[in-house]
């Protein structure tokens, strides 16, 4: 089991190394975190999500996700209030202080889950969530130190020296455990060292010395190995091009990772914003997905963003908007009982014809098809992705695409949308957009065949963190088979 002295410090980034690494070794392994908090999500076969970090941990395991990884899924609408997905199923928005109230029913799914899982593999990855040194939440505990005890799990500790004060997080997190979770511990890790790791030494062996627990490894900083995110999209902001790619950062943003092989693309400069100041003249302007489209269109007409987005496209800027982000560019948004978030109705900014309607039933597949003549793309480019949303909407325009169940999305001008996750996933969508963007500014076009696809080049990142792990990570005595 992987536990972290805090949120962030990359505890999904190396359970997915470990689930390659695992694999690559023969052994069946698939990974398992009992209770996600997470926006970002991924389909099941046949319907249902789970959080996003446990379904790439299943690719890079040569798995297909299954809502026993993840039988607990929250997700965000505001500080206090989350939709609940158990096994796979929305099953309606709590507040925090219920949600706590259902710990017994919930701590039986996930030990459900886990007895399932278990019986089927060599080897479970589990993920811990935040930090297991939260003692308010310790008698409420599903995911860190009680799910160790039930699973008789090893814990490796990880901790991030790049924030600063390693050791005294990693010494202070161990100074919360109790004699029998402290007898859990298999070992430390510190992850994202910059520089001359010389310049370290003693410390990781004094540091094991007066622990009395081994530092079983010490990761260097690899920001070229990019694993799907499921928190934070900070990261993805960056890259240096000619092409300007602005995507608005909403409150409760989702599914962001639609966007990484976008950002990725050579000659693609792609950043965030959240103010009217900062959305400029680029390329491209996008409005991702969002959790709560109502409460984040609220929130866009309170900053004044909605009056930058229709000057964009006013001055002949395409607009893209995914998901909510489509749901937002309609003429109208309602969701009168709050099923996806905020409740009442709202104008859209009028960019697209749509009506949205939000439905009880949540939609949630795999999907594939191929573009429509429109926009910035021709007809017939393939594109394969999924489908998670709460709403319907009437198009009342052209559609984008043409999918497996029939039309979606909608085009009008320079102005299109789509419910399509994973729309930039294709290389041949992904050039020819990039390529329509560069000859809108007379420049020459990108080498039609030099993108792979987006899974090829998830396969290359899974192995190069497999590989990394390999060589600086030491896992033996810990029970895993073919490491002792």
């Amino acid at each position: 089991m992987v536990q972290g002295t805090g949120s962030g410090v990359g505890k999904s980034w190396l359970c997915t190394g470990l689930c390659r690494l695992f694999s690559r070794r023969g052994l069946r392994v698939a990974p398992f975190k009992a209770q996600n908090m997470a926006n970002n999500s991924a389909p099941l076969p046949g319907g249902g999500e789970i959080g996003r970090a446990q379904a790439v941990q299943a690719e890079a395991a040569g798995l297909v996700p299954t809502a026993d990884m993840n039988p607990i899924l929250i997700k965000p609408v505001a500080h206090t209030r989350a939709q609940l997905v158990v096994l796979g199923h929305a099953i309606g928005h709590q507040e925090a202080r219920d949600y706590w109230k259902d710990t017994d029913a919930l701590w039986s799914v996930v030990r459900g889950s886990w007895d399932r899982l278990a019986a089927e593999h060599d080897v479970i990855v589990l993920e811990g969530a935040g930090s297991p040194a939260e003692f308010n939440l310790r008698d409420r505990d599903l995911v860190n130190m009680r799910m160790a005890r039930y699973a008789g799990a090893r814990v490796l500790l990880v901790g991030d020296i790049d924030k600063g004060g390693v050791f005294a997080s990693l010494l202070g997190t161990l100074g919360f455990l109790d004699d029998e979770e402290r007898a859990l511990l298999g070992g430390f890790v510190i992850n994202r060292f910059r520089g001359d790791e010389s310049l370290l030494h003693p410390a990781p062996a004094e540091f094991a010395r007066r622990t009395g627990i081994p530092v079983r490894g010490v990761l260097p900083m690899r920001r070229d190995i990019v694993i799907d995110r499921e928190d934070d999209p900070a990261d993805l902001a960056g890259g240096e091009g000619s092409i300007d790619i602005a995507a608005v950062r909403l409150p409760t943003v989702s599914n962001f990772t639609d966007l990484e092989p976008l950002a990725q693309t050579p000659g693609v400069a792609f950043r965030w914003v959240d103010n009217p100041e900062a959305v400029g003249n680029p390329d491209l302007l996008v409005i991702p997905g969002a959790k709560d489209t109502l409460s984040d269109l609220r929130w866009l007409r309170l900053r004044g963003l909605d009056r930058s987005v229709l000057a964009a496209a006013a001055r002949g800027i395409p607009v893209l908007g995914l998901c909510g982000g489509y749901q937002m560019l309609g003429a109208s948004l309602a969701d009168a009982a709050g099923l996806g978030g905020g409740s009442g109705a709202e104008p859209g900014l009028g960019l697209l014809p749509g009506h949205t309607q939000f439905q009880a039933e949540k939609r949630t597949a795999n999907v594939q098809g191929r573009t429509r003549a429109g926009w910035l793309l021709p007809a017939g480019l393939p594109v394969e992705g999924y489908e998670i949303h709460q709403g319907a909407t009437a198009p009342g325009a052209a559609p984008l695409v043409d999918l497996g169940h029939g039309p979606d999305g909608a085009i009008a001008g320079l102005t299109a949308g789509t419910y399509l996750h994973g729309f930039f996933d294709s290389p041949e969508v992904r050039t020819t957009l990039v390529n329509a963007l560069r000859m809108r500014k007379g420049l020459d076009p990108l080498d039609a065949g030099s993108l792979p696809s987006a899974a090829a080049g998830r396969a290359a990142h899974y192995d190069a963190l497999a590989d990394l792990l390999e060589s600086r990570l030491d896992l033996r005595g810990l029970g895993i088979p073919g490491f002792d």
